[in-house]
C-alpha cells in the first residue's frame, strides 16, 4: 500500500535527526500503549502484518501529525472494532456497553516474560529451492497495491543485485489479508544510490533491503 507510512525518499519532511540517548519512552501513556497492544495481539485475533495495514489504513493527515505510540493506538482501534472486540462507541467512552468477541487467549502479567522471551518466529519450512543467489542480478517488480506489501515504493522497478539469501518467510502481503502465510525465500538485495535516487544520489551510498521472491525477476 502506497500510504502515509513509506516515506521513503520523499521530500518536504525534513532531516532525520536522531535523539542522543534517546529513552524507550517519552511518555509514562506510551508504556501504556504498548502494554495494551502486546496484550490486544495476544487474543490470537489478527496477526502481525494485518496490524501493520490497520496503521498503514490510517488517513494520511492524522497520521503525520501523530507521535509513534498514538498510530499503534489507532491501529489497535481499529482491529479491535474490526473484529469484533469493542464497538466505536465503546472506544470513545472507555466502557464497554455490550458483551464482545471473547479472546482466544489472554495474556496474564506472569505470562509477559516467557511470551516476549519466545519472540514471534515467522521463519517457515517451503519445499521448492530459493530462484536466486547470492551475487545474481535482479529487478523489482514495479506494483502499486491497496494491500499490505514489504516492498517500498522507492524500491520498486529498480536493479540491484542479491547480498544474501536468507531463509523462507511467512508473506505478509497475503498474511495481513487472511490469505494464509504462504513462505516465500526471502533475499537480502542491495542498490546503488544512483539507481534508486538518481544522478544526484552520494556515489558512495548503497541501500539493502529485504525482498521476498515474488517481487523480483531476473535482471
Amino acid at each position: 500500500m502506497n500510504g502515509p507510512h513509506d516515506l521513503g525518499g520523499q521530500m518536504g519532511f525534513g532531516p532525520v535527526a536522531p535523539e542522543k540517548d534517546e529513552p524507550y519512552f517519552h511518555a509514562e501513556w506510551e508504556k501504556r500503549a504498548l502494554g495494551i497492544t502486546l496484550s490486544c495481539g495476544a487474543f490470537g485475533a489478527w496477526t502481525i502484518d494485518e496490524s501493520r495495514h490497520a496503521r498503514e489504513n490510517i488517513p494520511p493527515a492524522a497520521y503525520l501529525a501523530a507521535s509513534y505510540y498514538e498510530i499503534w493506538i489507532r491501529g489497535i482501534d481499529k482491529l479491535l472494532e474490526r473484529h469484533g472486540f469493542a464497538t466505536r462507541a465503546e472506544l470513545l467512552s472507555g466502557h464497554a456497553q455490550q458483551p464482545g468477541a471473547v479472546p482466544k487467549r489472554v495474556l496474564k502479567a506472569d505470562m509477559v516474560p516467557g511470551v516476549l522471551a519466545k519472540g514471534g518466529p515467522c521463519d517457515r519450512p517451503v519445499k521448492t529451492a530459493p530462484r536466486f543467489v547470492a551475487g545474481e542480478g535482479v529487478k523489482t517488480k514495479n506494483f502499486n497495491p491497496v494491500t499490505h506489501t514489504r516492498l517500498p515504493r522507492y524500491a520498486r522497478a529498480k536493479t540491484g543485485v542479491v547480498e544474501a539469501v536468507q531463509g523462507a518467510f511467512v508473506f505478509p502481503d497475503d498474511n495481513a489479508h487472511g490469505e494464509g502465510e504462504n513462505p516465500q525465500w526471502l533475499y537480502t538485495v542491495v542498490f546503488d544510490g544512483a539507481e534508486l535516487w538518481g544522478g544526484d544520489a552520494d556515489p558512495t551510498l548503497t541501500v539493502s533491503i529485504d525482498a521476498w521472491e515474488s517481487y523480483l525477476e531476473p535482471a
